[in-house]
C-alpha cells in the first residue's frame, strides 16, 4: 500500500447538469489524469470556475464523479479508510461561535473518533505549532480571520494525517503568519513524511513551497511538473507555436540544434558609450541609469558562451561587472500564459 501514490486520478470528469426543463450540462473536469507522490507538497492553481474545488470534493467524496478513476493513498476517493487518515481545511471553515480552541478540537476530533483522553494530550502543542497557545480558552467568535484560519490547520492535524488537504489555507494571514504556516508545512513533510495537497490562489506562496504544480484552466489540464521546469514548459510552448520565418531566425548553437536565448540583467560601472557599443552588437532591450556612476542593462544573448564573451568584452573596457543574472520566468507570469493559451480543438 505505500508505494501506491498519495492521490491517482484518472480520466476524471464531472458533468454538472442545472435545469428542470431545459436541462443545461457544464463540464468542470475535463478527462484530468494525475498523480501525486508520497511525501511531496502538490500545489494546485487555476482561477475562478477552473474545477479545483470540484477535484478536492470528489477526492474527500464530498461529491460524485461522472467518469474516471480518482484514489487516496490506494483507496477509493471518498471511502472510509482513505477519509480516516486524510486531514482536510476547507477554504471557508464555520466554526460554531460558542467553541474554544480547546472545545474546537474536542468537537472535530470526535468526528474523527479520536479519545478525549488522546485529544487532551495533543492539542496543546498542537495549538502551539499554529500560533495559539495564547487563546486556548477564548471564544472564537472574538478570533479573527486569520486565526480561524490556524485553528483550523489545527484541526486538520489532530489525528497525523498522512495526507493534508489544504483550501487556500495561507487566506486571511499577514505575511509574518503565512511564513508561519510554511514552516509548519515543510517541518510535516521533512519530519513525518506528510504529503500537502494545497489549493491557493497566492501565487509566491506555492513558488516557495510546492515541488511540484498542476494548473487547471475551464476543466483541462494545461500543466504539470515542477515549478523549476515550468519556464522550460513556457520556453517549448513558445517554439511549438513559431511560424516557418521565426524558426528559420532561430539562432542555432554550436552543435546545430536551435538555441532558446536567454534573458540576462546587468548591472554595470563605467562609461556609458564603451557599454553601449558592446552591448549593441547583441539584442540589447533597454537601459536604466540607477545612480550617477552605474547602469541597469538587459540583453538578449543566445547561449551562455554568448555571456561568458559579453562579459569578457565590457571588462576589456575596463566596465566594472557590479551584477549579473540570467532573468527567470517566475510561476505567476507562467501562470498568466499558459491560462491564456487556446483550449485543444
Amino acid at each position: 500500500m505505500s508505494e501506491t501514490p498519495a492521490i491517482q486520478v484518472e480520466k476524471l470528469c464531472k458533468t454538472y447538469t442545472d435545469g428542470f426543463f431545459f436541462r443545461k450540462q457544464f463540464e468542470a473536469l475535463k478527462g484530468i489524469s494525475l498523480e501525486v507522490d508520497r511525501g511531496e507538497i502538490f500545489g494546485l492553481l487555476g482561477p475562478n470556475g477552473a474545477g479545483k474545488t470540484t477535484f478536492i470534493k470528489i477526492l474527500l467524496g464530498i461529491i460524485k464523479k461522472s467518469e474516471g478513476t480518482a484514489a487516496m493513498l490506494g483507496h477509493p476517493a471518498g471511502s472510509r479508510q482513505g477519509r480516516q487518515v486524510v486531514g482536510y481545511l476547507p477554504e471557508n471553515l464555520r466554526m460554531p461561535r460558542h467553541l474554544t480552541a480547546y472545545t474546537a478540537l474536542e468537537y472535530y476530533g470526535s468526528l474523527s473518533n479520536l479519545p478525549f483522553s488522546l485529544i487532551k494530550e495533543k492539542r496543546d502543542e498542537i495549538l502551539a505549532t499554529v500560533g495559539l497557545s495564547d487563546w486556548v480558552t477564548t471564544s472564537v467568535k472574538k478570533y479573527s480571520k486569520g486565526m480561524l484560519q490556524r485553528l483550523g490547520l489545527a484541526q486538520a492535524l489532530l489525528h497525523d494525517p498522512e495526507l493534508l488537504v489544504l483550501d487556500e489555507p495561507t487566506d486571511g494571514l499577514d505575511p509574518k503568519a503565512r511564513a508561519h504556516v510554511r514552516e509548519i508545512l515543510i517541518d510535516l513533510k521533512e519530519k513525518k513524511g506528510t504529503t500537502i495537497f494545497l489549493n491557493s490562489h497566492i501565487l509566491q506562496e506555492v513558488e516557495l513551497i510546492c515541488d511540484r504544480v498542476a494548473i487547471l484552466d475551464r476543466g483541462e489540464l494545461k500543466y504539470i511538473g515542477s515549478v523549476r521546469d515550468i519556464g522550460s514548459h513556457m520556453q517549448q510552448t513558445a517554439a511549438a507555436s513559431q511560424t516557418d520565418a521565426q524558426r528559420d531566425q532561430a539562432v542555432p548553437s554550436q552543435d546545430g540544434s536551435e538555441q532558446t536565448e536567454l534573458q540576462v540583467d546587468l548591472e554595470l560601472e563605467g562609461d556609458e558609450a564603451q557599454i553601449r557599443e558592446v552591448l549593441e552588437k547583441h539584442a540589447l532591450q533597454n537601459v536604466d541609469r540607477i545612480s550617477p556612476t552605474e547602469l541597469r542593462v538587459a540583453v538578449r544573448l543566445p547561449d551562455q558562451t554568448a555571456v561568458d564573451q559579453c562579459v569578457d568584452e565590457l571588462r576589456a573596457k575596463g566596465v566594472n561587472i557590479v551584477g549579473l543574472s540570467r532573468r527567470r520566468v517566475t510561476l505567476e507570469a507562467a501562470f498568466l500564459e499558459i491560462i491564456n493559451e487556446p483550449s485543444e480543438p
